[in-house]
């Protein structure tokens, strides 16, 4: 198994422990006035989300882990499952409802999307950053308001997805919406 170094590690770097893999999220390196330099480090499971703290001396090694990412399409929703096909060899692979949490209503049939895998299982999908859904529910906007009102209310989309929008949207208006927050982003169009 490949192996980096604990000089090799930095925020962002993507490792494997124990047979999972994880993200480090913070980095800090500390060298007391006597002793042996360390490396500490939070981590966040790929997987799971869970996080942990580990210290690293000089001479350690950490594993490098088995990560690919592909090109795949949503396809469709499977019970507890979402289905999506391999942009080159059209394979079906699903990722349950848990992995995804609140992205499942930033899925639109066909989209291309980046599957990440681990040791050849998908354990995560990077979405298109910015979608955009229809309002279905939301109060009137006050005559007056403006578009460049900081004032937002709750709305909800066609799919059942509760955001927060400027005042001055109504039901029926096409919102873009970023898949990394889950926060509005602009209107598309008017109903």
């Amino acid at each position: 198994m490949a192996m980096y170094d604990a000089a090799d590690l930095k925020k962002g770097l993507k490792v494997e422990i124990d047979g999972q893999p994880y993200v480090i999220t913070d980095f800090e390196f500390c060298k007391p006035g006597k002793g042996t330099a360390l490396y500490r480090c939070k981590l966040k499971s790929m997987i799971n989300g869970s996080t942990m703290d580990r210290t690293y001396r000089p001479v350690d090694k950490v594993g490098i882990p088995n990560l690919e990412e592909r090109d795949m399409y949503y396809s469709y929703h499977d019970g507890q499952n979402y289905v999506f096909s391999d942009a080159e060899t059209y394979e079906e692979i699903s990722i349950n409802e848990e992995a995804l949490g609140k992205r499942t209503y930033f899925l639109i049939e066909e989209a291309l999307c980046q599957g990440l895998f681990f040791n050849g299982k998908l354990i995560d999908i990077t979405l298109p950053t910015f979608i955009e859904k229809v309002v279905a529910e939301t109060e009137p906007g006050v005559r007056g308001d403006t578009a460049s009102s900081n004032v937002m209310k709750p709305a909800k989309t066609d799919n059942g997805y509760d955001v927060m929008v400027p005042l001055f949207i109504n039901v029926g208006d096409t919102i873009r919406i970023d898949t990394r927050t889950g926060e509005y982003a602009e209107r598309v169009s008017k109903g």
